[in-house]
């Protein structure tokens, strides 16, 4: 009888220890598709609505065989809510998968950030002029900008004292696809943005300093479903 439930004891001892893990990747909806996730050990997902500015940022991280959920952070998208097909000047935040870029911003470099920063002045532009040859391109330059440019973002700008590059309609640039595409700081959270994705400073700064270039880190945005789909497709 002591045997039975000695072993009955071990068997329930077991089952406590494997259920919170099996219970915690139940409740989160990317941690199994996850696993298709080859080429990064860190993953930015940004859940939207194409009818909403609200979003949620989920930061994910590989160790050993597994995916770990490390932080949650509120979010708005664009003013127009999240695009299936961008267009340049609709307000709206471009869904898919794409690499990271560096980071700028015109305050110093936050202390414990990993990746290339560089410190913007007025001679920093972001080109969204689509007749350019500079289009969806960072540019120095020291003359005129409207001499040169249609439309063009100046880098110092008052919402990216810290900002990070989504390498958006990069390879090939498509011309009218949409541009500077960011994540910086938020107005407030209820205020969208003009298409980039934006959080509390804090947690921005957070995000910057827990970005690792040496794991390959990846952003997905997108509604539930069409993240499950960019995060299921094989050979990535």
């Amino acid at each position: 009888m002591r045997k039975v439930l000695a072993a009955g004891l071990c068997f329930l001892l077991a089952a406590a220890a494997v259920l919170p893990a099996s219970s915690e990747a139940a409740r989160d909806p990317y941690t199994a598709a996850l696993l298709h996730v080859k080429d990064s050990r860190q993953v930015i997902i940004a859940e939207g609505s194409t009818k909403s500015t609200k979003a949620v940022m989920r930061l994910y991280e590989k160790s050993g065989n597994s995916w770990k959920l490390k932080s949650t952070y509120p979010a708005v998208t664009g003013k127009s809510g999240l695009s299936f097909h961008k267009k340049e000047g609709d307000g709206a935040t471009p869904t898919g998968r794409y690499a990271l870029g560096r980071m700028f911003g015109y305050a110093q470099k936050p202390s414990g950030v990993k990746t290339d920063y560089t410190i913007t002045n007025r001679f920093h532009y972001w080109v969204d002029d689509p007749s350019s040859v500079d289009y969806n391109k960072w540019i120095y330059y020291r003359g005129n900008p409207s001499l040169r440019w249609k439309s063009f973002e100046r880098l110092n700008h008052e919402l990216y004292k810290h900002a990070i590059v989504i390498r958006y309609n990069e390879n090939p640039i498509v011309k009218k696809a949409g541009s500077a595409i960011f994540i910086h700081r938020w107005r407030k959270s209820t205020t969208p943005t003009a298409g980039c994705l934006a959080l509390n400073e804090s947690n921005l700064i957070s995000l910057m300093k827990w970005i690792d270039p040496a794991k390959s880190p990846k952003i997905i945005i997108g509604t539930p479903s069409s993240i499950q789909s960019d995060l299921s497709k094989p050979g990535r």
